[in-house]
């Protein structure tokens, strides 16, 4: 039975292919009233030939196979029970296909399709209690520290020369890596699916631009049918030096081509951002610890901005990989304060190697709970946030001159306005408070590393707007009113440690 938003499959038997088992010539078109949409098949060994579609619509599809297998039929499209479709980016934010919110709370397991089943049960057990609704992991094996185990199984098989063979999948791979792929998204749990990275010993992170061609047409033929995939082109692109930047665009065609149903899309970096403003980039996947550019960010590009990277909960020797549990937290709250998104990450040490960013297995960390309990509070927000820039600024304009007739504009304004490149930086990283708002409905001001004992929220001055103000302790995860109704500008009485947050929410 076919269901909207859920993946369909037909299975259709044929003589096993002479050729390249990635390339096959099969393709079937599916028709329901105004809706046409052609998918390509694949080979899934045993003569049994798969051809996957992710219907959009209720109602009854036409469908017509043609290539090295023929046949055609019909089935009846009913409601899903249980699935929202994908999730598209609109505007700077997600929302699932049927309209439902979607706010990424990610984490990161790069090898976690590379695993032993014992880690893998342990990594979904741990799933199941974490706040986590994305996992940024690898297609590739990865090699590199505490990872430099060899998996059982390889993306593609080898040739009489010993070399990859990408026109022979390894059909047990693919089946192993669809069981993560379906038992994530039941959870509920998004993949963003790396499909390249320079951590190999394999060869994976040196295969041709033929090569890489065949792979990325035969990993869109298996898997774009999943309602809950995301394509990560690379997890660091730019120290993947035998690639080009024209090579990346030609990846980002590649898929787009082949996509019929366009998931989202973007590209990891090391030091050099992608070029997000690019037409097939659906959001800005960025590594870096600079959370006050989120707002920048999301005006220049108008679209969403994920920190998928922006160091890990540990203590390891590497500096990326050390920072406490009150930082991971304090930067998912800097960025998803402006209406930015933030991926976890996880690396302690232990003593059979098992650390969460690389394999899974058991959470050991501070800041899921707290990472939940932000969770929590953004998806009861009536909207998305979005960045607000709180006109603080008004509290100086008896500190500068009185204006002459004429003049427009206050020169503390106009300094301020001026500022560009560095001048603008300093101040942003200096001001160190992050805010946003739902319209005129709710307004959130957090301020990270300051202790202030006492400072002020400027809300709106209409007398038909009136908010009630909390106090939210983000480590101690504790909401208390501390104004029962306010407008306008509102002092504020402080706990005068870090990790505050102020939400005026419209009564």
């Amino acid at each position: 039975m076919m269901k909207c938003y859920e993946m369909f499959e037909l299975k259709l038997n044929g003589d096993e292919p002479e050729g390249s088992w990635a390339e096959v010539d099969l393709k079937a078109t599916f028709e329901c009233g105004d809706e046409k949409r052609t998918v390509k098949g694949f080979y899934d060994g045993d003569g049994v030939y798969k051809i996957r579609f992710l219907p959009q619509k209720t109602g009854i599809y036409h469908w017509k196979a043609e290539g090295i297998v023929q046949a055609e039929g019909q089935e009846e499209c009913t409601a899903s029970k249980k699935s929202h479709g994908m999730v598209k980016a609109v505007g700077t934010h997600f929302e699932y296909e049927d309209g439902t919110k979607y706010l990424p709370f990610g984490t990161t397991i790069y090898a976690f399709a590379h695993q032993s089943e014992n880690i893998i049960e342990q990594t979904m057990e741990s799933l199941s209690k974490a706040p986590f609704n994305k996992i940024r992991h690898c297609i590739f094996p990865k090699h590199y520290d505490y990872n430099h185990n060899d998996p059982k199984l390889y993306p593609f098989e080898k040739d009489e020369e010993g070399k990859w063979d990408v026109h022979r999948p390894c059909l047990s791979y693919w089946t192993h890596f669809e069981d993560i792929v379906t038992r994530l998204g039941e959870m509920g749990i998004e993949t963003d699916m790396i499909l390249f990275h320079a951590y190999d010993r394999w060869g994976f992170a040196f295969l041709s631009m033929e090569e890489c061609k065949v792979y990325l047409e035969y990993v869109v033929r298996r898997l774009a049918a999943y309602p809950y995939i995301w394509w990560s082109m690379a997890n660091e692109y730019d120290i993947m030096f035998n690639h080009t930047i024209e090579d990346w665009y030609e990846f980002e065609r590649i898929i787009t081509e082949e996509d019929p149903y366009h998931h989202l899309l973007s590209n990891h970096n090391c030091m050099k951002l992608y070029d997000f403003s690019r037409p097939a980039v659906t959001h800005c996947c960025v590594q870096t610890i600079a959370m006050y550019k989120a707002g920048e960010w999301q005006k220049r590009y108008q679209k969403p901005v994920v920190y998928d990277e922006c160091c890990y909960e540990g203590d390891l020797q590497h500096e990326w990989g050390n920072i406490s549990g009150f930082e991971m937290v304090n930067r998912f709250w800097s960025a998803c304060a402006m209406g930015a998104y933030v991926t976890h990450g996880e690396t302690f040490l232990d003593e059979n190697d098992v650390l969460w960013w690389a394999k899974g297995g058991k959470l050991k960390g501070e800041s899921p709970k707290r990472i939940a309990f932000l969770k929590e509070i953004l998806y009861d927000l009536p909207s998305y946030l979005t960045p607000w820039d709180e006109p603080i600024w008004e509290d100086f304009s008896n500190a500068t001159e009185e204006k002459k007739d004429g003049d427009q504009e206050d020169p503390f304004f106009h300094l301020m306005n001026s500022l560009e490149g560095e001048n603008l930086e300093i101040i942003q990283m200096k001001s160190a408070q992050f805010c946003g708002c739902c319209g005129d409905d709710v307004f959130l001001k957090y301020y990270a590393r300051q202790c202030a004992r006492v400072s002020s929220i400027h809300l709106p001055k209409d007398k038909d707007k009136k908010y009630r103000i909390e106090i939210i302790d983000v480590w101690n995860m504790t909401r208390e009113i501390l104004i029962q109704e306010a407008s306008g500008t509102t002092e504020l009485k402080l706990p005068g440690k870090e990790g505050i947050a102020v939400l005026a929410t419209r009564i």
